[in-house]
């Protein structure tokens, strides 16, 4: 479905999709994105989605989109809502299913010539320690008490029980932790999917890869990272597994219910919601932070283990190879923060659906081991390219809710890519482009081929042209494991 609306262009990065193209929107919708990139854009119905969101109750300032913008449920993916916490709602289709789902980067004292005979074994050592592919399972069952902390302590519980080093939480957004996590909020159904689970990778766009940092932009910045041109990262994205997906699946259902009987008149019931400071709300809120927790520490545990893997192969330790973590963020979550909209201050509760935050430096919510370069925006592009290493910039607080894309954003569907592509025609791609591929699955291959992705570099010459963000390095794979 071709996107048939009219979109007014703001300035060389921005457009605007003006609050009269619908009667029920309540402000305007925002794009991010370069005249050349519109077409693509409009060749789904993401920016009606955009539209739709601005119709919520209580939100502050414009519906915006990120240029990774595409088709989601309810939201488009790359949609950013910012909702007055007293007024306005909570939409859990402003977060998406896989709650947390975020992306983290260690990085290593290794060269790419330190590795380069050993790549294989590498490859094949992450491939076994870290549980990958639909439906997979971590190292071992919970119990409920344990599942209990994890949901509550999230990347500290992880680091408590061994997995990684005290130092790795400052370098995780919110410390690994959102606070108001409830267990009590969590379905019986939830847990059961979430018990097994915990340290696993996942299937879908989940990836570990191990990089190295192909080009640098601001070499200051980047050895204030621990990044330096030539050296070996690892990248891992995955998000809360199952248990999120139940999550968001048990409160939409619970929501759908409440807009039916308040008969609030929404566009699309996918938007389904409820007010922020209600018992609905709070109830969901609580629980998407107890996936959050959940998500972090996933990735912490797999980060622990990829450690492991090169340390076995390598015959040294982790902390010998400076295998630290250079940062975590989230990209499918909803936050409590203080935003000014027309020069008043607000209590927010900010929507980020496949967005990153974007804090710039000296902001109050990052940590002293971060807070004088700004927080760091890991941006995935697809197996085929690499990552873009990003610092918020204050033009993020002034025009995006402190918020900047999260990856690429896909062109064609995995519907698509399944019926134009072959398991063969990819590994000879890769092949070609000098990058070792594992995956648990034929599907894990082609969904996620290079050819289904926006081209990275656009998008974040948009972000970074528009002021969200600097540019620090880009990573290229050498190795990619998918589910």
């Amino acid at each position: 479905m071709t996107w048939k609306g009219s979109l007014e262009r703001i300035d060389a990065y921005r457009w605007r999709i003006s609050s009269k193209h619908k009667g029920c929107m309540r402000t305007d919708a925002v794009v991010f994105a370069s005249e050349d990139m519109i077409p693509a854009i409009k060749s789904d119905n993401s920016l009606e989605q955009a539209a739709n969101v601005a119709c919520l109750p209580g939100i502050l300032g414009d519906s915006l989109a990120m240029p990774d913008i595409h088709w989601g449920y309810g939201f488009p993916i790359g949609g950013v809502a910012a909702m007055s916490a007293e007024e306005g709602v909570i939409s859990p289709g402003g977060i998406g299913f896989d709650i947390n789902c975020g992306v983290r980067v260690m990085r290593s004292d290794l060269r790419v010539e330190d590795v380069k005979d050993s790549m294989a074994q590498l490859t094949d050592a992450l491939f076994r320690n870290v549980p990958s592919g639909l439906g997979s399972k971590g190292s071992g069952v919970l119990s409920d008490r344990e599942l209990d902390e994890v949901l509550t302590q999230g990347s500290a519980w992880a680091v408590e029980n061994g997995y990684g080093w005290e130092q790795d939480l400052p370098h995780t957004e919110d410390l690994g932790r959102m606070v108001d996590a409830d267990p009590t909020k969590v379905s019986e159904k939830a847990r059961k999917r979430g018990l097994p689970q915990l340290g696993s990778l996942g299937s879908g766009n989940h990836f570990l890869e191990v990089d190295y940092v192909d080009e640098v932009h601001d070499a200051t910045k980047a050895r204030a990272l621990g990044l330096e041109e030539g050296t070996v990262t690892i990248s891992v994205h995955c998000g809360s597994r199952g248990l999120g997906h139940q999550v968001a699946t048990d409160n939409l259902q619970t929501m759908e219910r409440a807009v039916k009987e308040s008969k609030m008149d929404l566009p699309d019931r996918q938007l389904a919601c409820a007010p922020f400071d209600s018992r609905a709300g709070q109830s969901y809120y609580q629980a998407m932070c107890c996936a959050a927790n959940y998500a972090w520490a996933n990735r912490q545990m797999i980060s622990h283990w990829a450690r492991e893997a090169f340390a076995a192969v390598l015959g040294q330790d982790a902390e010998s190879l400076g295998m630290g973590l250079v940062y975590d963020v989230a990209h499918n979550i909803a936050k409590v923060e203080e935003h000014r909209v027309d020069g008043k201050r607000h209590r927010a509760v900010v929507h980020r659906k496949g967005a990153t935050r974007a804090f710039p430096a000296e902001h109050p919510a990052l940590p002293s081991e971060i807070g004088g370069l700004g927080q760091p925006v890991i941006v995935p592009g697809d197996m085929g390219t690499g990552t873009y290493i990003l610092l918020g910039s204050k033009g993020s607080m002034d025009k995006s809710f402190g918020s900047c894309c999260h990856g690429a954003g896909r062109v064609l569907s995995r519907k698509a890519a399944m019926s134009s592509m072959t398991v063969e025609s990819v590994r000879k791609d890769m092949q070609g482009r000098g990058i070792m591929l594992r995956s648990s699955s034929r599907e894990g291959i082609i969904e996620e081929a290079p050819q289904a992705y926006k081209d990275i570099d656009q998008v974040v010459d948009v972000v970074c042209g528009a002021g969200l963000t600097t540019k620090v390095v880009k990573l290229r794979p050498l190795a990619v494991i998918k589910g």
